[in-house]
């Protein structure tokens, strides 16, 4: 593989790009006409222009993707997150045209790609799963007839759903058709399929994900957990690896039902395998996601590998070069996904100018970026700037670099979640490891994060005006 085209924009952009560069790799980007003066552009080798900057009229065109690949004669084409990375035609599209598409092959995106085909595939692994029905249902009066006898309270979710949508947590009977077909009418509009199915509600779980790897050659192995429990409206803005709640003997439980999550769809390449873990610490088969994952870096510090390398080596042929029994947990890490979203205002999108943007730099900190000072932020795409990780031998450690690094991370013309990391990783829930997927929920409000920062701007201004005298004083010692 000599030449890759990486179907994507921004900080994933770029991060495939790094290691490309590393392997001898030459790179083509592809951007939108917002993208042009995108720092992702300027890193590659070659830079093609696809399109307008709404993402259905550049970044989805899957058919003059493969054509800009075709004429460039690339070898491999690297999908990223989000976009195109999940869409089975395209990976076939890729197939067909005799483009490598560095990621599982598609039959497996199209049984992971519905939660009920995840489901049925996986029934034979006697993996556990939480109790619901097996099939797409829309006939109102039978699903609440079913989400009568499963018990109150159920989740209502969209069979092709991801990211929230189409999601509804039903407390009482009453409430069942009014929220039955909000998310129906949600699934609709955002995948054009309206089926849903019906589980139990865990009040109170853990989120957590198995990083897995496959090759061709029947090799399977995993590279630990992340605890992805922190979120907002269903999306994750805390992860860490490995997760504070798990026994060496739940990980090497969950590890190897992720390798038979893998192995039911006969996998290729990088994925994850989603879980949730109740209070009692039962584990359950949420879905699975078959792509690299936003949150991967924390995954690749613990374990010490590179995951994007990996991706491009095993879509080449080349065997796994690393054993289970290889891979041992190195230290902590944690990433904070920083958002141009106003945690003040129920984290909607800040759009502006960057007018300051200078990242934090040092031993135990990274940075997966996509902009630069001066840039403006798209209204058309994810909200997402940069990833900001951080890792060290024990998790307080990685905590109170993290803490360093937001402090450092200066952003000015836009708001962004940075004050809302601050606030999670101060927080005692946090810090203790007692925390769910209700985090936000049960602790956070603007409120709350404006209170905090009122009492850390009067903590520096109090120390400000001690060094003040301090210095006064020092001044008028006598000679």
């Amino acid at each position: 593989m000599k030449k890759i085209l990486i179907a994507n924009r921004g900080e994933i952009a770029i991060r495939v790009m790094r290691t490309a560069k590393k392997m001898g790799i030459k790179t083509v980007a592809v951007y939108s006409t917002a993208d042009r003066n995108a720092p992702h552009v300027r890193y590659a080798d070659e830079a093609v222009l696809i399109g307008e900057a709404p993402s259905n009229q550049s970044y989805l065109l899957g058919d003059k993707i493969i054509e800009v690949a075709k004429s460039l004669n690339v070898d491999g084409i690297h999908p990223g997150y989000g976009f195109l990375s999940e869409n089975a035609g395209f990976a076939e599209a890729c197939e067909k045209n005799n483009i490598t598409f560095i990621g599982p092959k598609s039959h497996a995106i199209k049984v992971m790609g519905s939660k009920l085909a995840a489901k049925e595939a996986v029934k034979a692994y006697n993996i556990p799963m939480v109790p619901g029905t097996d099939q797409a249902i829309t006939d109102i009066p039978e699903a609440k007839k079913i989400a009568k006898g499963i018990g109150f309270p159920i989740l209502i979710k969209a069979s092709a759903g991801g990211g929230g949508k189409g999601m509804r947590i039903v407390e009482k009977e009453d409430e069942f058709e009014s929220q039955m077909n909000r998310a129906i009418s949600e699934a609709v509009n955002a995948f054009g399929d309206g089926s849903v199915f019906i589980e139990k509600y865990v009040s109170s779980p853990r989120h957590i994900e198995i990083q897995i790897m496959a090759d061709a050659h029947g090799n399977v192995i995993h590279l630990f957990e992340r605890e992805c429990s922190i979120q907002r409206r269903h999306q994750k803005v805390v992860e860490e690896a490995p997760s504070v709640i798990l026994t060496p003997e739940l990980r090497h439980e969950m590890g190897e039902a992720a390798i038979k999550v893998a192995k039911a769809c006969d996998y290729l390449g990088a994925g994850t395998v989603e879980f949730l873990l109740d209070e009692n610490k039962n584990f359950y088969f949420l879905e699975m996601n078959t792509r690299l994952q936003v949150e991967h870096p924390v995954s690749e510090i613990i374990a010490d590998v590179d995951l994007v390398e990996l991706q491009i080596k095993v879509a080449r042929g080349e065997a796994l070069n690393i054993d289970q029994d290889d891979l041992k947990i190195n230290g902590h890490a944690l990433e904070l996904r920083v958002y141009a979203e106003d945690p003040l205002n129920d984290f909607l999108p800040s759009v502006g100018t960057l007018a300051v943007y200078k990242l934090p730099e040092g031993d135990g900190i990274r940075v997966d970026n996509g902009f630069e000072q001066g840039m403006d932020i798209p209204i058309y795409y994810d909200p997402m700037l940069a990833k900001l990780i951080t890792y060290g031998e024990t998790r307080e450690e990685a905590i109170e670099l993290m803490l360093k690094a937001i402090a450092d991370y200066k952003v000015k013309g836009i708001q962004t979640t940075l004050p809302f990391g601050t606030f999670v990783f101060n927080h005692d829930a946090f810090k203790s490891g007692d925390f769910d997927t209700h985090f936000v929920k049960k602790y956070y409000s603007p409120e709350a994060l404006k209170a905090k920062q009122d009492e850390e701007a009067k903590i520096a201004a109090t120390l400000a005006v001690k060094q003040y005298i301090e210095d006064q004083k020092l001044l008028r010692l006598p000679n």
